[in-house]
């Protein structure tokens, strides 16, 4: 879900703190107040650690301007000091005076990157700031008899407190639990970590110790050499015989001759030397450094700016936008629950054991699960009775119970059991209130969350409209079918702010979906060209949609740009920047189509209507684009195989007929529903029996017109603009540009006096676009009307005749 907005409740401290903005010169003001606020609670404790106990007789009269006190900010710091650090967490509260002073410094240097501090940051500063002040006051209260300012008297209190309960060794275990959670989340550490750090710093310093070794070793060999050198001069400088006189001068003026001597010298050595370096050579082993992988930097530059900005939020334009409250709903149970009586439980118990016994069928064991409108009697039967036998008593079931709407489920899916489902002669009313303020709502990890209502065992039924993709609705006229497109669309509003989502709403009968005109720069989406947002012209239905496919193509190419495979994962990335909007990425809101009454466009549109919207139901649903059709006429002329085959998820009010049931739900049941909102729903599998919240258009009206009453969009959403092949041009044509088969497709138009281009591709076995093509060269040559929605265009030539004498004209002029 993205980010999950709490609707039942104000928001929270870190929702108002992340949407507040301030202008800049108010970041400069605030950012110097709280600069100097910092620095008099750190002057003010820093003075309070000396002059505390002369202070402490003063603190009662504080106030009296006679009151002089030895703290540096006198009155003022004494009481902070004694506030903070002395009643409060001892020299931890420093941290508060550090953390108001860089919270004032990032107001104060906004923009200039200080520090390279961000308001996430801050944020983060401030939540580990004030633990690390507990856990550190609580640590230093171990002391508290040495100093109280070490530990305050809450790090006291707490640590006092701990060793009641745990003990010292407990409440130590527990001090080092916290400070390796505070290691390990906020500065990363792990003992691999430390370990690869101490391994590190060992090579280091047995590096240095060979290096100094070797030194040692080669000054030793230098200072030995140099020895054996002046031994050789002296020997050589100091002749004791008549042939070492002779040889001396030769020694001395031939370098070769030294190089001789020095040769046989080492050849004398290297005897006494072979053992040693043999000895060396055994003793030579190797060293295999620790291969240490250095961390990887992935996506470096994205993280760098989600680090300095935070993530990219979509909710920043309407910063301020407050979702509608709670209150504004009603509650028809006034908060109470479903009232349970036991002399209709026990009556409708006997007439089913007893109706089942004369057809000897035994009941082993009975249960009853009770409704907001329906109790449903779960029996299992003796072995081997047959389930098709109780199935067929459905009627004489009704008939013993006298009951509206007896439906058995024969077997309940996954229960083992046969599940009747019987009426109540009290039913409740389940609000839209009821099932908005769930826990099931309010905590659902969905991208499209809905409340429908209340299933049989009175639970809040809540489904993801992103994971149906589309749904269908069908119900005959007063049974509840509008009233479940308002409860849809409330449950949108109340979860999804209005940058998340879009809705496109077709409304044929002009009145269902009025209301919802008030939220049009908020919620709503329409044509560049359109006056309304709201579509009520089943002219301008086709367009819409068509536009909807040319807004799903464009998706489609965004996301295979950004490589990603569905509107979730492109959302995440380009909120953690790493798509870039100059290259044409944007943040994409869903778009939920609704349709009111789709037998009505089916009526007057046909194919032009059922083309794209098969499209959009086999493609859409990845970019974000979902369906909601509903009809009060489930036919199959209406509900075409093409339609049923991309909505798996169905909704089935009330129908009249067996055979309404099966087109909508592909099995029965809906038409033994008990109208009122109850309703069969089914994503492929399961039918489930709900009673469907109830919105009255009161209630409606007050969340629009809390909604409209916010700043809001410049103006609606606007989808891409489409040109209907046939719809049409004020252009002029030149007669250059007509096309081969203009004057045969005039001759046509005019003798049937019927302009349209699908009689254009029967008679001239044309292809629809080249069709629609030679209709708009027409009508720029004045032979046919402009474009009129689902009717054939007005020929505007009486006979052949006249179109010759006009083609005349034009070939004159």
């Amino acid at each position: 879900m993205a980010r999950k907005k709490k609707t039942s409740t104000p928001p929270s401290l870190i929702s108002k703190i992340k949407n507040f903005s301030l202008t800049r010169r108010q970041e400069v003001i605030l950012g110097s107040g709280l600069m100097a606020l910092g620095a008099i609670f750190f002057f003010s404790f820093l003075s309070f650690l000396f002059t505390w106990r002369e202070d402490q007789s003063e603190l009662v009269d504080l106030g009296n301007r006679a009151v002089v006190t030895k703290n540096w900010l006198n009155q003022l710091g004494a009481w902070l000091g004694d506030i903070f650090v002395y009643k409060g967490f001892g020299i931890a509260a420093f941290s508060i005076a550090v953390l108001t002073i860089l919270t004032g410094v990032y107001l104060f240097a906004a923009g200039k990157n200080f520090l390279s501090l961000s308001r996430k940051r801050i944020l983060q500063l401030w939540f580990w700031g004030l633990l690390l002040m507990i856990w550190l006051s609580v640590v230093l209260g171990y002391f508290h008899n040495y100093s109280a300012l070490l530990g305050g008297t809450v790090g006291f209190e707490i640590n006092d407190l701990l060793q009641d309960y745990v003990g010292l060794i407990g409440s130590i275990l527990i001090l080092t639990f916290f400070a390796i959670v505070y290691l390990t989340l906020r500065l990363k550490l792990t003992p691999e970590k430390i370990a690869a750090r101490f391994a590190k710093a060992k090579q280091t310093v047995e590096n240095s110790i060979e290096d100094v070794s070797s030194h040692i070793e080669s000054t030793d060999e230098e200072k030995d050499w140099e020895e054996s050198v002046t031994h050789t001069a002296t020997t050589t400088s100091e002749p004791t015989t008549e042939n070492e006189i002779k040889k001396q001068p030769t020694t001395m003026k031939s370098g070769d001759m030294e190089i001789n001597i020095a040769q046989e010298e080492e050849e004398e050595l290297s005897p006494e030397l072979e053992p040693t370096l043999k000895t060396t050579e055994k003793e030579v082993d190797l060293e295999v450094g620790e291969v240490i992988d250095e961390e990887q930097l992935i996506d470096n530059k994205a993280s760098k700016l989600v680090e300095d900005f935070g993530e990219f939020d979509p909710t920043l334009e309407l910063g301020n936008y407050q979702f509608p409250p709670i209150d504004l709903l009603k509650d028809y149970s006034q908060g109470k629950t479903i009232t349970i009586n036991e002399e209709e439980l026990a009556a409708n118990k006997d007439r089913i054991v007893e109706t089942l016994k004369n057809y000897k069928i035994g009941i082993a064991k009975i249960t009853a699960n009770i409704g907001p409108t329906v109790t449903l009697y779960e029996i299992v039967p003796e072995a081997g009775i047959r389930i098709s036998k109780i199935k067929n008593l459905e009627d004489d079931i009704a008939l013993s119970l006298s009951a509206l709407g007896i439906r058995i489920i024969a077997p309940i899916p996954g229960r083992g059991t046969i599940g009747i489902e019987v009426p109540n002669q009290k039913p409740s009313i389940v609000s839209m209130r009821s099932v908005i303020s769930s826990p099931k709502f309010q905590k659902a990890e969905m991208q499209l969350p809905i409340a429908l209502g209340k299933n049989i065992s009175n639970e809040t039924f809540v489904v993801d409209l992103a994971k149906m993709p589309h749904l269908l609705m069908a119900g005959a006229t007063g049974q509840g079918k509008s009233v479940g497109l308002n409860c849809i669309l409330t449950s949108l509003l109340y979860s999804k702010h209005p940058a998340e989502v879009k809705f496109v709403l077709v409304d044929p009968k002009k009145v269902e979906l009025t209301l919802f005109n008030k939220i049009e720069r908020h919620y709503l989406a329409k044509l560049p060209d359109s006056e309304d947002a709201i579509i009520t012209d089943n002219s301008k239905v086709i367009n819409t949609l068509n536009s909807l496919c040319i807004e799903m193509d464009q998706r489609y190419d965004i996301l295979k740009d950004a490589m990603c495979r569905n509107i979730k994962e492109y959302n995440a990335k380009f909120k953690s920047r790493k798509l870039n909007p100059a290259n044409g990425h944007k943040f994409l809101p869903y778009i939920v189509l609704v349709v009111d009454e789709f037998a009505d466009l089916i009526m007057t549109a046909g194919k032009e209507v059922e083309t794209p919207i098969a499209r959009l139901a086999q493609l859409a649903r990845a970019v974000g684009i979902h369906l909601i059709i509903a009809t009060q006429r489930p036919s199959v002329n209406v509900i075409t195989g093409m339609i049923k085959a991309n909505f798996p998820a169905r909704i089935s009010f009330r129908v009249m007929q067996k055979v309404d049931s099966r087109t909508i739900l592909d099995s029965g049941g809906a038409d033994q529903l008990i109208g009122r909102g109850d309703m069969l729903y089914t994503a492929g599998n399961e039918l489930i029996r709900i009673q469907c919240a109830f919105v009255d258009t009161p209630e409606v009206e007050k969340i629009t017109d809390f909604i409209g009453s916010q700043k809001a969009y410049p103006d609606a959403h606007l989808l891409p603009e489409y040109v209907g092949e046939d719809g049409g041009t004020s252009l002029d044509i030149s007669i250059e540009e007509r096309d081969s088969k203009f004057r045969d497709a005039a001759e046509v138009i005019i003798t049937a006096q019927q302009g349209s281009a699908s009689l254009l591709q029967r008679k001239l076995k044309l292809g629809y676009n080249r069709a629609g093509r030679i209709i708009d060269q027409l009508e720029a040559a004045g032979i046919v009307g402009p474009f009129e929605g689902s009717k054939a265009r007005q020929v505007l030539v009486p006979d052949l005749n006249s179109l010759e004498q006009l083609l005349n004209e034009e070939k004159n002029s």
